[in-house]
C-alpha cells in the first residue's frame, strides 16, 4: 500500500511540474529605457546581431554598439540636399539607407569607410518608403506610384546596383493608392515570399512568391478611401500567418477597421478587434517564438499588446514610438520623436 501510494504521489507532482512548465507566460509591463536623445524623427531602424542602426531626417545615420553602450553618428549629404531617410536594411557585411522625395537616394556601406550612393531616381513623384533582404545578394525596397505601378527596384548583386521593375510586370495602382513610410514596415519576407502593404485610397497587399519575379494582388478591409487612411505596418510569422495595423494618423482613436489577420499568406484578411483598442498604429511586429500568437504594436499614442493573434489588445505604456523591432523574445528596440530607445517586457 505504501509503495502504491508513493507512486501515485509521484505522478501527481509530476502532472503538476509539467503543468507549471507548460503554462503560457505573458507580458504584464514593458520597461523603457531611452539609450539616444536628440532633435530627429527615426522612422527606421535595423538590427545588426546584437547592434542597432538607424537613419532618420536631417541626413543624419547611426549605429549603436549594444556591448559598449555607445553610439557613432553621422550625417550624409548630397551636394548642398540634406536627405531625410525612412527606409534602412542590412546584409551580413553592409548597410543600407534610402531617402524619401525627390531625388531618391540609396547609400550602401562603402570600402573606403563612408557611404557611397548605389542608386538615384529623379522624379517628381518619386518617394521611397521601405526596403528589405532575402538574404546576402537579394534585396527589395519599394514607394509610391510613379507612373501607374508601385515603385519597386531589386538588387540581385549585393546591392552594388538596383533595377527597377517595369510596369508591364506588376498589377495597376489604384487612382490615390501609395503607401505610408511611417515605419519601414510595408515590406514582409518569408523565405522567398514578399508582401508589400498600400494605403490611402486602396489599401492591398502586393504578393511575390518568387523574390519578386512575379507579383499579384490582394484586397484588405482595412479602412481606406482617404489618402490618410490605410495599412501603415504588416508582418508575417511564417509563410501563411500575418498581421496588419494601420488606420488613421489624423484620427487615432478610431478603432473600427484597423487591424486584419491572414491565415493563407496573405489571399485573404479578415478585421479583428473591430471597435477595440488599439486605434491608429505605424508599426507592428509578432514576438519572436510565440507561434504568431503575440502581437506588439507602436504609435505615437503608446505599446499595445495581444496574446490571441490580435483578437484582444491591452496598453502596456502610453511611451510612443513609430517603429519597432525585436532582438529576442522579451526585447526590443523602438524609436520615434527625438529618441531611440530599448523595451524591455515584463512577465
Amino acid at each position: 500500500m505504501k509503495l502504491f501510494y508513493l507512486i501515485g504521489l509521484f505522478l501527481i507532482i509530476s502532472c503538476n511540474s509539467k503543468q507549471k512548465k507548460s503554462s503560457p507566460s505573458f507580458f504584464t509591463s514593458v520597461e523603457v529605457e531611452i539609450i539616444l536623445e536628440d532633435s530627429i524623427s527615426v522612422r527606421a531602424i535595423e538590427l545588426m546581431g546584437e547592434n542597432l542602426a538607424f537613419a532618420a531626417n536631417n541626413g543624419i545615420y547611426g549605429m549603436y554598439n549594444a556591448q559598449e553602450d555607445k553610439w557613432k553618428t553621422n550625417i550624409q549629404k548630397y551636394d548642398s540636399l540634406v536627405p531625410e531617410f525612412r527606409a534602412v536594411a542590412s546584409t551580413s557585411t553592409d548597410f543600407f539607407m534610402l531617402s524619401v522625395a525627390n531625388p531618391a537616394l540609396l547609400y550602401k556601406t562603402g570600402d573606403s569607410g563612408k557611404m557611397e550612393l548605389v542608386y538615384k531616381e529623379e522624379n517628381e513623384k518619386v518617394f521611397y518608403d521601405a526596403m528589405s533582404f532575402w538574404n546576402d545578394e537579394e534585396g527589395i525596397a519599394m514607394g509610391d506610384p510613379v507612373d501607374n505601378c508601385l515603385s519597386i527596384i531589386i538588387t540581385r548583386d549585393g546591392g552594388k546596383t538596383w533595377k527597377k521593375i517595369s510596369c508591364e510586370n506588376l498589377p495597376a495602382s489604384a487612382e490615390g493608392e501609395a503607401a505610408f513610410a511611417a515605419s519601414n514596415s510595408n515590406i514582409a519576407i518569408q523565405g522567398d515570399k514578399t508582401w508589400i502593404l498600400t494605403g490611402g485610397m486602396r489599401s492591398r497587399v502586393f504578393f511575390s512568391a518568387d523574390k519578386g519575379a512575379s507579383w499579384e494582388a490582394f484586397d484588405t478591409p482595412i479602412v481606406q478611401g482617404a489618402a490618410t487612411q490605410g495599412g501603415y505596418s504588416l508582418d508575417f510569422y511564417d509563410e501563411s500567418n500575418g498581421f496588419i495595423i494601420g488606420g488613421d494618423y489624423t484620427k487615432p482613436d478610431e478603432n473600427q477597421a484597423n487591424k486584419a489577420i491572414t491565415k493563407d499568406g496573405g489571399k485573404i484578411w479578415e478585421l479583428v478587434a473591430v471597435g477595440q483598442e488599439p486605434g491608429y498604429k505605424s508599426s507592428v511586429r509578432y514576438v519572436p517564438g510565440k507561434k504568431g500568437e503575440e502581437l506588439v504594436a507602436v504609435g505615437f499614442t503608446g505599446i499595445s499588446y495581444s496574446k490571441d493573434s490580435g483578437k484582444k489588445w491591452e496598453n502596456l505604456s502610453s511611451e510612443g514610438f513609430y517603429t519597432i523591432r525585436f532582438l529576442n523574445d522579451s526585447t526590443a528596440y523602438a524609436a520615434g520623436k527625438n529618441r531611440i530607445a530599448k523595451l524591455n517586457f515584463k512577465k
